[in-house]
């Protein structure tokens, strides 16, 4: 949600939408079937330090869940098969950009280490919605 309100202030492409979608993985079906792309944000389990933001897609996750654990994970590629084999609608792309938190636990603050990679996800972001700007990343990249 951080990122997002940060990008709120930037110019962004006329076809570019921003979601906040929490936990809801499941609630967000209608918005990701037929998209070009979805770039998520997500915290990520690594055991890198807190801040190490990554780049990574679903099939990175599928190939290596029992070494990268996001908070929503499970619910996020669930609803990414339900788009693509029940509703024949998947993001043609999906982006992820996990950041290493320093923990886990109720509130909205960040940790100094995450509130200082945010710059750095915001930019990365826009990179990839940039499409003369993108480069090519190999996937689970450290940033």
């Amino acid at each position: 949600m951080h990122v997002i309100s940060a990008l709120r202030d930037r110019e962004l492409p006329d076809d570019v939408e921003l979601w906040d979608g929490g936990t809801a993985s499941f609630d967000l079906l209608d918005t990701l079937a037929g998209r070009r792309q979805v770039i998520i944000i997500d915290a990520v389990r690594t055991g890198s330090e807190p801040g190490t933001i990554f780049r990574f897609t679903p099939e990175d996750i599928s190939a290596r869940r029992e070494q990268v654990t996001s908070l929503h994970q499970v619910g996020l590629l669930e609803a990414l098969t339900v788009a693509e084999h029940l509703l024949d609608s998947a993001p043609q792309e999906v982006i992820i950009l996990g950041i290493e938190p320093k923990e886990i636990d109720w509130g909205l603050e960040l940790s100094p280490e995450v509130e200082a990679a945010v710059p750095k996800v915001i930019e990365l972001v826009m990179e990839e919605l940039d499409p003369f700007e993108r480069k090519e990343n190999p996937r689970l990249e450290e940033r």
